[in-house]
């Protein structure tokens, strides 16, 4: 395929990649309704190291024995954003649990800082104050308490923020598809241990159609093939708009949610919502575009 032709492709790529993880919110929602926390994850995980692990599997000639400490680090964190979300997925709403988790997006360079002493600017504090707001807005009740499934799921955008860290900080020189398979497989083999110790295997569940439609939807799209389009799209696009797309997979998944999944969305949720949105976007862009177009007028 030409330079020209992935070019135009990118920023589909990148709005596809938002898009299925948007939608995976709800769509996980339902599989939680029949599959313990722990194997839906270890499936997931699973699926996603071998798909991935095939897909590049020319790259294994440059394996390296440190690739497995370095996996093994960054799919803890992994493990346990996922596994701590998809708890507080099962007690809040999907949109909820969207917009919460992008926070994830304003706590990196607040992070970045404390590992790579590299200190935050003024937009990162103004995303910061902003994204504080929104999540008052959203997760705070009438009587000024907050829902278990909503403090879980801010706690998760904290070992989301520490993925991203520890990807950073470990992924130089190395193959960033063949560790994400390392990752997978420490992510999987902690699951499927938790699955173990705690839970019932549901080969009931395994046998429903019902349930492996919505399993392999997480598995194979929201695993695979939308880490392929974020990568794919970020290598064609500028990562400041590029960036801007991904963090609308919380809006697409407030859309799914209400659209499929019947959420009733509140004006001060919609607030809070607008909020952390804003809160994402100048963490990640800093407004530079509308200093650009102000600079084309």
């Amino acid at each position: 395929m030409s330079e020209h032709m992935m070019r135009k492709l990118a920023k589909p790529m990148l709005f596809l990649a938002a898009f299925i993880w948007g939608s995976s919110f709800f769509i996980m929602k339902d599989a939680l309704d029949q599959l313990p926390v722990q194997y839906l994850l270890a499936i997931r995980f699973t699926s996603g190291a071998v798909l991935l692990g095939l897909f590049c599997w020319k790259k294994w000639r440059i394996f390296t024995t440190d690739y497995l400490w370095r996996g093994a680090v960054i799919g803890t964190m992994l493990y346990l954003g996922y596994s701590i979300q998809t708890y507080g997925l099962a007690l809040t709403t999907p949109s909820k649990n969207a917009f919460l988790t992008s926070v994830y997006c304003v706590l990196v360079p607040f992070l970045y800082w404390i590992f790579a002493k590299s200190k935050p600017d003024r937009y990162n504090v103004l995303a910061a104050v902003l994204c504080v707001a929104g999540v008052g807005l959203v997760s705070l009740t009438g009587d000024l308490t907050v829902n278990t499934g909503d403090g879980l799921t801010l706690i998760c955008a904290v070992f989301y923020a520490m993925h991203i860290v520890t990807v950073s900080k470990l992924s130089a020189g190395k193959d960033v598809s063949l560790l994400t398979v390392f990752q997978f497989i420490f992510a999987a083999l902690y699951a499927w241990a938790g699955g173990v110790l705690a839970e019932t295997f549901p080969a009931r569940a395994l046998a429903n159609p019902e349930v492996l439609l919505p399993l392999a939807y997480l598995a194979v799209i929201a695993t695979t093939v939308a880490l392929l389009f974020q990568n794919v799209g970020q290598v064609w696009s500028d990562p400041a708009s590029a960036s801007v797309i991904l963090s609308l997979e919380s809006v697409f998944g407030v859309l799914c949610s209400v659209a499929f999944a019947g959420d009733q969305v509140s004006r001060r949720m919609l607030a809070g919502f607008a909020l952390i949105f804003a809160a994402v976007v100048c963490s990640e862009t800093k407004f530079s575009f509308l200093r650009k177009n102000k600079g084309e007028e």
